[in-house]
């Protein structure tokens, strides 16, 4: 399989794991995702993942129900560390190595993560979950994972959604809404476009990261974005 990339960010959300469920993980869709992540690592290419945490809490939203904001989104964070575990149990089940990282200390459950770590587990095969956000409260797993690719020179953040790329409004609220092929960062900025939050956009962009956005929950789509097949949006600096 000719490849585009030799080093990607895949950056997943929680509620992607859901699947069909209203909450938790769908062990048929995490095992869906685990088939096409080996694919790609068998086919050369370095894959290091963030998953976010929706499927089981969101700090923001707890914040809006009386929990302290800070501990809302450390609860957030472990969270993704959930998710996270169930990705690499999956990959494991399939015979693909994968290592769990967490950017606060949480040994044995996952390895504290640092960038040189990071790369040392995708130079051996391994896929590196990185867990945890940036560590910190007040972040998204948006900005987490444009950090964490600028971190490992990945080649760029492949976004996997529940659309299929960037429109100029919610396609699932507004029919006419029309779909990107390519768009800059300052566009998004200018249009007001919810692809990620202010912060993690500002980050990509001044340090020249590539996002791919694409539907995710296709299966198929993250080999095609990977061999150069036109779908989804392509963000450029």
């Amino acid at each position: 399989m000719e490849t585009r990339y030799k080093r990607i960010l895949l950056k997943l959300s929680g509620e992607s794991l859901m699947g069909k469920q209203g909450y938790g993980i769908d062990r048929e869709r995490v095992d869906d995702y685990a088939e096409q992540i080996k694919e790609l690592v068998d086919a050369g290419v370095q894959v290091a993942i963030v998953i976010g945490g929706g499927n089981i809490f969101r700090g923001l939203s707890g914040a809006t129900q009386g929990f302290d904001r800070v501990k809302g989104d450390q609860m957030g964070m472990l969270a993704t560390v959930i998710n996270s575990l169930a990705l690499s149990s999956a990959l494991e089940a399939q015979g693909q190595p994968a290592q769990v990282f967490t950017a606060i200390a949480m040994t044995p459950v996952g390895e504290h993560y640092t960038k040189w770590r990071a790369i040392d587990a995708m130079n051996q095969g391994k896929v590196a979950i990185m867990s945890c956000g940036t560590g910190n409260p007040f972040f998204t797993t948006d900005t987490g994972s444009t950090l964490r690719g600028i971190e490992v020179e990945a080649d760029v953040m492949l976004k996997g959604t529940r659309v299929d790329g960037i429109y100029t409004a919610d396609p699932e609220k507004d029919p006419t809404a029309t779909k990107f092929d390519t768009i800059t960062y300052d566009e998004i900025i200018k249009r007001g476009l919810k692809v990620m939050d202010m912060t993690a956009t500002v980050m990509a962009k001044e340090n020249n990261l590539p996002i791919h956005v694409f539907n995710m929950d296709v299966k198929g789509n993250l080999k095609k974005v990977i061999t150069g097949e036109p779908i989804g949006t392509v963000v450029t600096p």
